[in-house]
């Protein structure tokens, strides 16, 4: 059968993950191997306010997994992964091979910062007349807390 990419994140509960990380992880983990996927890079993504109540939590710890497997497996892993008790919600997205070695190699750098971006930051003030600034400012990133 035909190998392919997949991008899994994951919405863990908080709690049971700040009290044993690595189980938590593990249940994941485990399952993923147990039907033979090859796991490329996995790391916490970030923790957050959920946007509503998820099992009655309202905070979730978002986990990023990279993995080889083969297609076939996948809805036996969904099964699996919807019983496991500190699993929130999953989402798994099947990645074109042509950008797996991208995606892995930045998932692999570690969280990139993220800051708030404050009005004098965005120059609300000032005129923005180069292309240079405009696309500056369309990738800054804002954070709500």
């Amino acid at each position: 059968m035909a190998q392919n990419f997949y991008e899994g994140l994951y919405i863990l509960d908080s709690n049971k993950f700040a009290r044993d990380p690595d189980g938590v992880v593990r249940q994941i983990t485990d399952v993923l191997t147990e039907y033979g996927a090859e796991i490329l890079v996995s790391r916490i993504w970030e923790e957050r306010r959920l946007a509503y109540p998820i099992k009655k939590q309202r905070r979730g710890t978002y986990w990023l997994i990279y993995f080889k497997c083969e297609s076939t497996k996948m809805d036996e892993i969904r099964r699996r992964l919807q019983l496991a008790p500190d699993i929130l919600r999953f989402m798994h997205i099947k990645i074109d091979p042509r950008i797996i070695d991208v995606l892995v190699e930045h998932a692999r750098g570690g969280q990139v910062a993220v800051r708030t971006v404050s009005e004098a930051d965005l120059g609300v003030d000032e005129e923005v007349d180069d292309e240079a600034d405009v696309e500056e400012l369309e990738d800054a990133d804002v954070v709500d807390e």
